[in-house]
């Protein structure tokens, strides 16, 4: 095969690929087997949505183990959320903050009952006789201050055989107080390896068993060991399930749930915790819904956009560049449909940032082709043949198009690596851009160039320069 057919034969097999990447792109009134079936992943500000913003508290964490607590934190929501079937979730880390995106969802009590099922574990040991005594007459002068007279002796006469009651006043008045009776420790949900029904071998009732990682492990071996004769108790969500008396140390990090539950009950609770016991309380602070006709018209903009950017590229190029600038808007038409196939094909997630970047991607695109062709235009104007004009066109444009590209690239992975979701999105769609733009620049439009070579076109000097 000679050296002309070489040229037209990657010339056939680009617009081939070209063909089926629109028909992938575009594939409504197509149905080929061959090609996958997929959509394009919209993200919230498209689709539509739910943000919601959830509070930590990490008053019980030291500062240096907050970042890896809150990684754990966002680990367990995502993995919460996978398990009901919203799809694409987005979950961001800001201080003690965590944003959760839900796009498709539009109404978000189902997402927010489910997150909130996402149980907090934690173990809290007896208190002493003095320390209990000092903070159960706290509990009741803040009590005293709230009630009347009638409600405050009613309450007084009833608690002094039953003191817990004074507990579940106070929270029932949403006053803020110290549990009298039990104290926190460090043994929470964040060390749970998994959890499973079994049953009372003497009751035959349905317990939760559960089972701590090594670390875990170590400090419920110490905590019994500490309160041996003792109660320990287990909260979850901030409610006692059960108050065991911890007879001898446990070793292993095997622990047990009783709480009169039903099997029913205690395979939810087993389900919940393995899906995920989160590592510290969060409350939620705020929602945001986003209706998908929002979404919608911002979507239309942006492509109206994208559509009008890419026709004034195209008269430019024509208007400035002749037959250059035609063969660049055909390499031009050549990389949106790849950018958006492989778009498409990785399920890269479009916000309207990510399409911004993608746009100016577009106007980028060109940008190798305009300093090849000036560089072509100075070299005919040395009276040097087309072919020599191609290669030195190609060749000393190189070197700015590679360096002004591996810039953009820097600047774009650093923005991914330090940048919020939607700066993410904005420099991958870039970032792929630049590199399908320098393909399209170096091979399509230059094996396209190199289809003129030996033809009576390469003479009419006006059209090339």
């Amino acid at each position: 095969m000679g050296k002309k057919e070489t040229v037209y034969l990657i010339v056939f097999l680009i617009f081939i690929l070209a063909l089926l990447g629109a028909l992938f792109v575009w594939p409504k009134n197509f149905n080929f087997p061959f090609l996958p079936k997929k959509e394009y992943k919209l993200g919230l500000d498209l689709k539509g949505g739910v943000r919601l913003l959830y509070q930590a508290d990490l008053s019980g964490i030291p500062e240096n183990e907050r970042e890896s607590v809150m990684l754990g934190l966002k680990d367990v929501i995502e993995r919460r959320i996978n398990i009901f079937g919203v799809r694409e979730p987005r979950i961001q880390v800001q201080g003690e903050k965590l944003i959760v995106e839900l796009a498709g969802v539009y109404d978000p009590k189902k997402a927010i009952e489910e997150i909130g099922k996402t149980p907090f574990l934690e173990f809290r040991e007896e208190r002493d006789e003095k320390e209990r005594e000092k903070l159960l007459s706290q509990l009741k002068d803040k009590l005293k201050e709230r009630l009347s007279q009638k409600e405050w002796e009613d309450l007084e006469k009833v608690g002094e055989q039953f003191p817990f009651l004074f507990v579940e006043k106070a929270k029932e008045l949403k006053i803020d107080f110290e549990d009298p009776f039990f104290k926190k420790t460090p043994l929470t949900g964040r060390y749970l390896k998994g959890a499973k029904v079994d049953f009372n071998p003497t009751t035959f009732e349905p317990v939760v068993s559960l089972q701590f990682n090594e670390k875990g492990a170590k400090i419920f071996e110490k905590l019994t060991e500490k309160n041996v004769g003792k109660r320990l108790a287990i909260y979850i969500d901030g409610v006692l399930i059960s108050s065991p008396v911890v007879k001898e140390k446990i070793s292993g990090g095997r622990a047990l749930i009783e709480g009169n539950f039903t099997a029913k009950e205690a395979e939810k609770l087993a389900s919940n915790l393995n899906a995920g016991a989160l590592p510290v309380p969060i409350s939620l602070s705020s929602q945001d819904v986003i209706g998908p006709t929002l979404g919608k018209v911002c979507l239309e903009k942006s492509l109206k956009a994208g559509i009008f950017g890419l026709l004034a590229i195209f008269i430019f190029m024509i208007l400035f560049y002749r037959m250059l600038g035609l063969i660049a808007n055909l390499a031009l038409i050549i990389y949106v449909i790849f950018v958006l196939a492989i778009f498409k094909l990785i399920g890269v997630t479009l916000t309207l940032a990510g399409i911004g970047g993608f746009i100016l991607s577009i106007g980028m695109a060109i940008d190798a082709n305009i300093l090849i062709f000036s560089r072509m235009r100075e070299e005919m104007n040395l009276k040097k043949s087309f072919s020599q004009s191609l290669k030195e066109g190609f060749s000393r444009a190189w070197p700015a198009i590679r360096d002004g590209n591996f810039t953009t690239l820097l600047v774009s992975l650093i923005l991914f690596s330090f940048g919020t979701s939607f700066v993410k999105g904005f420099a991958t769609t870039l970032s792929i851009g630049i590199l399908t733009s320098l393909f399209t620049a170096l091979v399509v439009t230059k094996y396209f160039l190199k289809c003129f070579e030996g033809t009576k076109l390469e003479k009419i000097i006006w059209l090339w320069k």
